[in-house]
């Protein structure tokens, strides 16, 4: 599937819950979801035939998000079973990696081989400030976990907020010296509740180069949204993903799915395609829908200029 830019669409992001056992700051309002996800959110066929078709037109990529897609119970069995769609070539999964220790293992066999973990702060305080009540030790355990199972790449990222981590640059650059991750630095977007923050807390990815002037440019890989570096002796990179201060979208090459089973042609647009209920031709319709939607970038974003998006991240899937 090709969209009206010239940009081939082949990954498919699916968020199969908007529940989280978090509450970070940037993501979800402090008293959670006004309503009962499992109200909302399909099931685990609904995902499947959509998945499928989204597949036959051509995704090849699907990434497995939420909220946080371990608090479902069928998790497992809903990954085997979107990883084996016919030309399915590759599932990766996002989590917060608090759950992920137990299960590390199992999510491998069922096809995660690649994982991308959220993880803003290596102080313990600050880590249950921003998540609100989270622990950093059930965090850096599944970390362990993930790279113990054989999962590679392992991810982490950490979304850059002014006055609360940006003095932990460094420190957390040193997780690429002690294990081979790629640790990601996601400025801040203005994006559901973020309206908590002030200007001061939008800073850009520039600020990483400031602070670690012996970083060396490498190779990203193609329609990465990430820009990579290298500490000297680093078994790790870093990347510097940056939504506001240098837009990627001529490289998305992506769609994003719901829970409760639209699809959003650009993660900033208030745009949304609905598909749940739906079959067969009139599915993978709406699915060209969706594609041929997509805009060539989406709208300036600062601390003043908010995202039109009308949803929340949680609601929408990292």
């Amino acid at each position: 599937m090709t969209d009206g830019y010239g940009r081939k669409i082949e990954y498919l992001r699916i968020s199969v819950t908007d529940a989280c056992n978090l509450r970070c700051t940037y993501c979800m309002p402090e008293n959670g979801m006004k309503s009962c996800p499992c109200k909302s959110a399909m099931g685990a066929d609904e995902f499947i035939e959509i998945a499928t078709a989204a597949a036959e037109l051509g995704m090849r990529k699907l990434r497995i998000t939420g909220g946080e897609p371990l608090v479902r119970g069928d998790i497992l069995e809903l990954t085997r079973a979107l990883g084996g769609i016919k030309g399915v070539e590759d599932i990766s999964m996002t989590t917060n990696a608090t759950l992920l220790a137990p299960v590390a293992e199992d999510l491998y066999k069922a096809g995660i081989h690649r994982i991308n973990i959220s993880l803003d702060t290596l102080d313990p305080i600050k880590y249950e400030q921003i998540t609100r009540g989270g622990k950093l030790t059930s965090a850096l355990e599944g970390l362990r976990a993930a790279i113990y199972a054989g999962m590679e790449p392992v991810k982490i990222n950490t979304v850059l907020i002014g006055g609360f981590n940006d003095m932990e640059i460094g420190l957390l650059a040193e997780l690429t010296v002690a294990y081979p991750i790629e640790l990601r630095f996601i400025e801040l977007m203005p994006i559901g509740d973020t309206g908590v923050f002030t200007a001061s807390a939008y800073i850009p990815n520039s600020t990483v180069l400031q602070r670690l002037p012996g970083l060396v440019p490498v190779e990203s890989e193609p329609h990465s949204v990430a820009r990579l570096y290298k500490m000297p002796h680093a078994q790790g990179r870093i990347g510097l993903i940056s939504p506001l201060s240098n837009h990627f979208c001529a490289e998305c090459n992506r769609l994003r799915l719901t829970a409760d089973g639209c699809l959003k042609p650009c993660l900033h647009s208030a745009e949304e395609i609905p598909v749940r209920g739906l079959h067969g031709d009139a599915l993978k319709a709406a699915i060209l829908t969706a594609v041929s939607h997509k805009p060539q970038m989406h709208v300036e974003l600062s601390a003043t200029e908010r995202s039109e998006s009308k949803r929340s991240m949680y609601r929408i899937g990292g």
